[in-house]
């Protein structure tokens, strides 16, 4: 009978709200981490920059969990596939982590006034302006090397990844939502 009502209680404790927030967080990074080198493997090293792997990860986070765990997506995936892969190089982890950082906190915010298609489109336009406004300032007024980094050469380059994020993140987030029933605070 002991054994019974502690099998209940843990599976309270596992479907209460913050449960499933903390352990859908930690199971969105490490697809961060790993999600990456799963492309990396199939289309090769320069994939990341195509595909935009690790995006896909922070902007579900985002439209499930919120701003605070796709922020923490963000950082845990991006410091973790550098110690664990070496990728991205470390001159730039800070660039690639203020961009996915930028998408974290913009989707969070407008996902709690629009539909996640919008919020998204929106997000990925805004979070362009405002990360091209990151590297201006960070080349121009504080001196630090560009190390080959463009906004719209990213954008050339990472449009099927950009594709790929319109065509599944909703849906997939969505998905998350219902059979976790949660509703994005």
């Amino acid at each position: 009978m002991e054994k019974i009502e502690n099998s209940k209680k843990i599976t309270d404790v596992l479907s209460s709200r913050k449960a499933k927030y903390i352990v859908g967080t930690t199971l969105l990074s490490v697809i961060g981490v790993a999600l990456p080198r799963v492309f990396h493997v199939i289309a090769g090293a320069s994939s990341g920059a195509t595909f935009l792997p690790m995006h896909i990860a922070v902007l579900i986070a985002a439209l499930t969990f919120g701003i605070t765990s796709s922020t923490i997506v963000a950082g845990t995936s991006i410091v973790c596939s550098y110690l664990l892969t070496g990728m991205p190089t470390l001159a730039r982890l800070p660039y690639m982590l203020i961009e996915l950082v930028i998408y974290a906190v913009l989707l969070g915010i407008f996902n709690k006034k629009f539909n996640s298609y919008i919020s998204l489109i929106a997000t990925i336009v805004l979070g362009r302006v405002l990360y091209a406004g990151v590297l201006f300032a960070a080349i121009n007024v504080i001196g630090l090397p560009t190390y080959g980094i463009s906004v719209i050469e990213s954008i050339k380059v990472g449009m099927p990844g950009i594709i790929i994020q319109l065509a599944c993140v909703p849906i997939i987030a969505k998905i998350m939502n219902e059979r976790l029933n949660l509703k994005n605070d």
